[in-house]
């Protein structure tokens, strides 16, 4: 008697789970046998894929394309500074309300650009990212134009010396983007998951079947938005200095992080992943020529969406089947007898 199974999981992800383990475990211990340079290059690409998994959980799995996600970069960072030089408070401490404090100002923010739809939805949060820029540029108490700087004081929070600052940095960056890719992962793997993927294919369908759609988008928007700015404190933490240039650059984190997952693969896991080391490959290859990396990788990425439309991992899925994290749900026939 044949009786149908659901499985979770496929061939491919219980051979890449253990291995993606060991790397993990070699990168937790590379400030024992690599230099500051490896470990700068590598939490760079940590927080990198970290805003390109939250990009994408937001784009690619609840079509809500937004241009301004950089705003909760700033905000996060901000709120970090003002905790930590105004305030007084311990950098641990500042660093986990950064999170919430832009998630708490992202509320008001979805129910204003919910309002639109398509591209006016990308035009109005790269608006409202241009309006907290602005807005930051002009209170004296975030430093104005001239921004803020971390204090000796506040740096000797972290570790009192140069290495040992960089290794706990290092290991920061690292953990936060595994609690970064756990959330989405889990987020997708769960009942939010399918409304999500619902929703993006047909909203009036998706309400129909009794989806809440504006409730799924708005969790979604506050949930990546408090993630981003999380990850905002971090970068910032690291470089020391803000500014409203720098902590609102659309370039910096919306951009590059938007070349990542449509190169990579949008609406999947393992895109940002493939996306995020094109991207350090290419820029490390080719930043001896200044300026025009840029031009490369933009023709690259137009290049990328005529041919595969699905981006590299899509096109490698769909070639030969691979699913390393299986978020859905598959009907398996077993045979066995009984």
């Amino acid at each position: 008697m044949s009786t149908v199974q659901v499985a979770r999981s496929t061939r491919a992800s219980r051979i890449f789970t253990p291995l993606a383990l060991v790397v993990l475990l070699a990168l937790a211990t590379l400030p024992y046998w690599g230099g500051p340079g490896d470990m700068r290059l590598v939490a760079e690409m940590a927080y990198y894929l970290a805003l390109a998994m939250l990009w994408n959980l937001l784009a690619g799995y609840a079509g809500l394309v937004s241009v301004g996600q950089q705003a909760y970069v700033g905000l996060g960072a901000y709120a970090f500074f003002y905790l930590t030089g105004s305030v007084g408070m311990h950098v641990y401490p500042a660093m986990a309300l950064a999170g919430p404090i832009a998630g708490l100002i992202s509320i008001p923010v979805a129910f204003a650009v919910f309002r639109l739809r398509g591209h006016y939805f990308a035009i109005g949060t790269w608006v409202v990212a241009e309006s907290f820029a602005l807005g930051a540029s002009l209170i004296e108490e975030l430093g104005a134009g001239s921004g803020m700087s971390l204090t000796p004081k506040i740096v000797r929070q972290v570790a009192s010396s140069r290495s040992d600052r960089e290794t706990v940095e290092y290991w920061m960056s690292l953990g936060i983007c595994v609690i970064v890719f756990a959330v989405v992962y889990l987020i997708l793997r769960s009942r939010n998951g399918l409304a999500l993927t619902a929703i993006r294919d047909s909203e009036p369908a998706s309400s129909s079947l009794g989806v809440n759609v504006f409730r799924t988008k708005l969790f979604i928007y506050v949930a990546t938005a408090a993630c981003t700015g999380l990850v905002g404190s971090l970068i910032f933490l690291q470089k020391l200095r803000l500014s409203p240039e720098a902590g609102f650059s659309i370039n910096d984190w919306t951009v590059v992080v938007i070349f990542m997952v449509v190169v990579g693969g949008i609406g999947t896991i393992e895109g940002p992943i493939i996306g995020m080391l094109i991207y350090i490959i290419l820029r490390e290859l080719l930043a001896d020529f200044g300026s025009f990396y840029l031009i490369l990788m933009g023709a690259i990425a137009v290049l990328i969406m005529l041919k595969a439309p699905g981006g590299v991992w899509g096109l490698i899925s769909h070639r030969y089947g691979l699913q390393l994290f299986p978020v859905g749900r598959r009907l398996i026939l077993d045979k066995t007898p009984k």
